[in-house]
């Protein structure tokens, strides 16, 4: 079948590597597929581009830009699209208006965050005027869902909270977890924690908790910065590695300074190597104030690590408390670093979780699962 993706582009994150791993699965399973994307393509979409797979961009500007939704329907007319299938709301309500009229047979939108995720959240933590954006394009991705087939949640916790809120009716959403090639990825090793310490110039006595992801306000590095000093007072060889790349990273370099750990704390910034660099951790941490079904826990528990997680959105789905790691609430830095350090100064209960959490996502986590629950989710339609 023809199928067009629809993402906002496809720079480094996790719903970008998502997509990015699913159309490469469903090309080689035979279908015909592109990936549009309603901005820029983005730092990661050679990837598709040098398979040979078409990787389109519409070029928006701010606010409506029709030129931008003609560019689309064209890209969509010019595939031939049978399956419509978008990533969050605002690639989502430009396809949707994009594609009438055309010989679409499926639109599925998936959303890869909660859509309940401003509750946990203040507007102090994103601004009146992003607070007032996220609303108005909450209310126009609703109308759009009105001419959606359906909704797909990353997580059962993004699928009852959907429900909850109004956003979409029971009978019109799914959740399909996502999944990655766990195959692709090796356990922690004492050889990869020997090159990151070298890479890092630190010694070897170092106890390295890391972290992947974007530097954003949603994700609390700043909580873990605090909960890190924490740590360091009772394990001063534990340094700390953010890796990923944000707005944040100067404040938080500042925040570091500010709480007495700068020269312990590291900003590796945007890596092509993370899978490599996992394997050089000790402890993986996660402090976000809100998740969907988080592709850097997928990542941590695939390359055997303990976790340590904020107990908000689908983590909790992912990081089974004392089996695949430790689960402690949002914004609590005290709660974050007692379970870090109790991990560090227990190390044999520490390997057991990572061990587990390797088991667990090579049952439950792998990329052909998910793309065989989307696959079901086409061809309800085009059988």
């Amino acid at each position: 079948m023809n199928i067009t993706h629809v993402v906002e582009n496809l720079n480094r994150g996790g719903l970008e590597r998502m997509v990015i791993e699913l159309v490469k699965l469903q090309q080689q399973q035979g279908h015909c597929c592109q990936v549009v994307c309603l901005f820029e393509p983005g730092a990661l979409a050679h990837e598709l581009i040098a398979l040979g797979i078409p990787v389109k961009a519409c070029g928006k500007r701010r606010g409506l830009d029709l030129r931008a939704v003609a560019r689309m329907r064209r890209l969509l007319g010019e595939h031939t699209t049978e399956v419509l299938h978008t990533h969050n709301a605002v690639a989502h309500y430009h396809a949707v208006l994009a594609s009438p009229g055309l010989k679409v047979r499926r639109v599925i939108n998936t959303r890869h965050s909660m859509l309940g995720a401003r509750r946990s959240i203040t507007e102090g933590d994103l601004g009146e005027g992003v607070t007032r954006v996220l609303d108005r394009r909450e209310r126009i991705y609703r109308y759009a869902v009105t001419f959606t087939d359906l909704v797909v949640t990353v997580c059962e916790a993004a699928r009852r909270d959907a429900i909850k809120l109004g956003v979409v009716a029971a009978d019109k959403v799914r959740a399909v977890p996502n999944g990655i090639r766990v195959e692709d990825f090796r356990p922690a090793s004492n050889a990869k924690r020997e090159r990151l310490l070298s890479m890092l110039e630190l010694p070897a006595r170092a106890r390295v908790i890391g972290s992947v992801g974007r530097l954003t306000r949603l994700k609390d590095q700043a909580g873990l910065i605090r909960a890190f000093r924490l740590v360091h007072e009772a394990e001063p060889d534990a340094v700390l590695v953010f890796i990923g790349d944000g707005e944040l990273r100067s404040e938080l370099q500042r925040s570091a300074t500010a709480d007495g750990v700068a020269d312990s704390v590291h900003f590796l910034g945007d890596r092509s190597d993370v899978r490599e660099l996992l394997q050089g951790l000790e402890l993986f941490a996660l402090s976000s104030l809100s998740e969907g079904y988080s592709m850097a826990l997928l990542e941590a528990c695939a390359s055997a690590l303990p976790i340590v997680a904020t107990d908000v959105g689908g983590n909790g789905e992912i990081v089974r408390s004392d089996f695949t790691g430790l689960l402690v609430p949002p914004r609590d830095a005290a709660a974050m670093a007692a379970a870090l350090i109790a991990l560090l100064q227990q190390p044999q209960r520490a390997r057991a979780l990572g061990d587990a959490a390797r088991a667990w996502v090579e049952a439950e986590g792998s990329l052909a699962s998910m793309a065989s629950r989307y696959a079901t989710l086409y061809g309800a339609v085009l059988a």
